[in-house]
């Protein structure tokens, strides 16, 4: 399987928050299974990051930031699209999960609580950004 020359590779940088009620178990059980899933995609890489705790100055909200991971994808072929779909799919099955963000040259897209037509939205916005060869459904 040709998975691409290094130049075509898009890194996207997902974080994962849950709510203030989940412990340290939800979280690593939540990054494992996440990364499960992504795992069944074409990327190249996906490398677990630890979040470090949030700086002193930093203002209290509701969910928390428990990893990350960067992952190496193709720019072609529809595997950006299909890592998007992916990473939505599982934040809807996922009570402990907050939110989602994807960030990708500094452009962040943040799958949160948002209506499914708000969420559908950003992310065709996001998807036209990184991917602007990609037709509308």
């Amino acid at each position: 399987m040709d998975r691409g020359d290094a130049a075509e590779l898009l890194t996207a940088n997902i974080l994962l928050s849950l709510a203030t009620d989940a412990d340290a178990d939800d979280a690593e059980r939540l990054t494992r299974q996440l990364r499960a899933e992504l795992s069944e995609l074409d990327l190249n890489s996906i490398d677990v990051v630890r979040a470090g705790p949030p700086p002193d100055a930093a203002k209290s909200v509701d969910p928390v930031t428990v990893g990350a991971l960067v992952v190496a994808l193709s720019a072609s072929g529809g595997v950006f699209t299909a890592l998007i779909e992916t990473l939505r799919d599982w934040l809807s099955r996922q009570a402990a999960a907050k939110k989602i963000a994807v960030t990708i040259d500094g452009d962040t897209v943040e799958l949160e609580r948002a209506t499914a037509a708000e969420r559908g939205a950003l992310v065709e916005a996001f998807l036209q950004r990184h991917n602007p060869g990609r037709r509308r459904p």
